[in-house]
């Protein structure tokens, strides 16, 4: 039998998010334990009224956007659950969180939210 993750801390009102910008920057699905399922985001994409991106970035776990990864690569104890490594895991956390404040709180093109790109072959857009 599958045990399912409970629900995220605050799950998202029913009317939506007001036409709020929502991204959703996950780590590698392949990463997750066998036996847990979570269907948050499925449960919750509808309710993003707003733009929204649904992306995860392969062989990064869920450590991967946390400083672990990072330090790891320094001390020379990569993260078993993060097989990209800690520095690409962390230019690739910033440039997509950038680019969406860029884009939604300066108004400034970002042209990697709007799809694939060659420079970021390890990012997968699930939905948009």
């Amino acid at each position: 039998m599958r045990r399912r993750r409970p629900a995220a801390g605050c799950p998202l009102p029913q009317a939506g998010l007001g036409g709020r910008p929502f991204l959703l920057l996950g780590g590698d699905p392949a990463l997750l334990p066998p036996d847990l399922e979570d269907h948050s985001w499925e449960e919750a994409w509808p309710r993003m009224d707003g733009w929204k991106r649904w992306l995860t970035v392969t062989g990064m776990g869920h450590p991967g956007f946390t400083d672990w990864p990072v330090l790891g690569d320094q001390a020379g104890y990569p993260h078993p659950e993060t097989p990209l490594s800690g520095t690409r895991a962390q230019q690739i956390t910033r440039a997509y969180v950038g680019d969406l404040l860029d884009r939604h709180l300066k108004g400034l093109p970002a042209p990697r939210l709007d799809g694939p790109t060659t420079a970021d072959p390890e990012v997968v857009f699930q939905r948009r």
